[in-house]
């Protein structure tokens, strides 16, 4: 077979059947979650003014390495980019049509960094996620963290743990950030070089390094829960408690930063045990109350979280949980007379609410079943000469015990039905 032409660009990729609806069903387990809690869709552009992204911080590696940025055609051009990430579209979008708060919504839809691809991670990626904007009670808090956990868990995963920690208010940042640069500037001779120019950015950053030649000068940083305010302190108790409250287990884990520079007080990840350790986070978020008003809205607190729809199928995959949707066809229509009577016989099943496919080409009754077999009906309706002159159809268990037999033509919705699956 001759190579294409033309493949899928660096870092994406063809999502085919039946894995695109194993996708979708998994954005609807999300979508129901979400709405049970009180939250509506949101859809967003997929690409926005550059500026809008910059406000998730100068310093971090989405604004300065990953962005697909270009100018469209307008005079003068506008400089615009594809979404990193989606909170800071849902935050100008707040700030553009001021909706009554607090505003609870959720979304899904595809990112685009230019990062290097690896397993779980694409250029092109999907996420679902939720955002709460106008509230600050850290009731909040404890409501975000409990919907992302019972998602988890009604996606059958067992492996996954919350990680928490509090990055403080205004009043706790700066004593932070002083003794964290001295305690960095002092060590800087054992961090990697990538780390030593973090530095010189953004000392909150060197914490998100993963790099080996990081990992015992972090080991050794100050911690931000140690600097809180008494008002970030008490915030952060009240989360910590509702979650002791509802049986969430959570770890402390004082030095998660995030990836992001807006995060404040609340911050969480879910990471995925199944997962090797680098690459088990399936999932993040927090509270940003600065956001909102930086880009050009009132001052509105904000909350919410991000999961990787990609990594959390292969957390699913390495537990065994979360096999996807059955195939929507439940019977193929068999028809060696032509193909009129598969016509009309799919179109009155497709009525009736039940999945019904044909093949095509006048093939043979071996060609026919074979097609059948590979499309995952359940039954098979076959129709030849004998049952047009009779009036009947034969149904065939394809999948089953339940056999063969013929049936009045104009009973077949009524003889199907039986194999339609229930709700969940």
């Amino acid at each position: 077979m001759a190579e294409p032409d033309f493949r899928a660009p660096k870092g994406t990729r063809d999502i085919l059947p039946a894995e695109s609806g194993r996708r979708r069903a998994l954005v609807d387990v999300f979508a129901r979650r979400a709405e049970l809690a009180g939250f509506g869709e949101v859809v967003s552009p997929m690409f926005e003014d550059l500026g809008v992204f910059k406000r998730l911080g100068e310093d971090t590696d989405v604004v300065t390495k990953e962005m697909f940025d270009f100018f469209d055609k307008g005079d003068p051009p506008q400089h615009l980019a594809l979404r990193p990430e989606l909170t800071a579209g849902i935050c100008r979008a707040y700030a553009e049509h001021r909706p009554v708060p607090p505003w609870k919504i959720w979304y899904e839809g595809p990112q685009f960094r230019y990062e290097q691809p690896q397993a779980g991670r694409y250029r092109q990626f999907t996420q679902v996620g939720v955002e709460v904007l106008g509230a600050d009670d850290p009731q909040a808090d404890i409501d975000v963290l409990a919907l992302g956990w019972s998602f988890y868990e009604s996606l059958g995963l067992g492996q996954v743990r919350l990680l928490l920690n509090s990055l403080g208010d205004p009043g706790s940042r700066p004593a932070y950030m002083e003794a964290l640069g001295a305690y960095l500037e002092a060590r800087s001779g054992d961090l990697t070089d990538q780390s030593r120019v973090t530095l010189e950015r953004n000392p909150l950053r060197v914490l998100d390094s993963k790099r080996e030649g990081d990992q015992t000068v972090i080991a050794d940083a100050p911690l931000m829960v140690d600097f809180l305010s008494g008002d970030a302190a008490e915030h952060f108790r009240v989360v910590r408690s509702g979650l002791d409250g509802l049986g969430i287990a959570y770890e402390m884990s004082p030095r998660l930063v995030r990836g992001l520079d807006y995060y404040t007080r609340t911050i969480f990840e879910f990471a995925a045990d199944a997962l090797p350790g680098a690459q088990n986070a399936v999932g993040g978020g927090g509270r940003y109350d600065g956001l909102v008003e930086d880009l050009g809205g009132p001052p509105t607190p904000g909350l919410g979280f991000a999961l990787g729809v990609d990594r959390i199928l292969l957390a699913c995959d390495a537990e065994g949980v979360f096999p996807g949707p059955p195939p929507a066809v439940l019977v193929f229509v068999v028809d060696v007379t032509g193909g009129g009577s598969a016509l009309s016989m799919c179109q009155k099943l497709r009525e009736a609410g039940i999945g019904a496919d044909r093949s095509y080409g006048g093939r043979s009754m071996k060609a026919q079943m074979k097609v059948a077999d590979r499309s995952g009906a359940r039954l098979a309706a076959i129709i030849g000469e004998d049952e047009v002159a009779a009036g009947e159809v034969t149904i065939r268990d394809l999948r089953g015990d339940a056999g063969q037999r013929r049936v009045p033509l104009d009973m077949l919705v009524q003889e199907v039905s039986e194999f339609v699956p229930g709700p969940n």
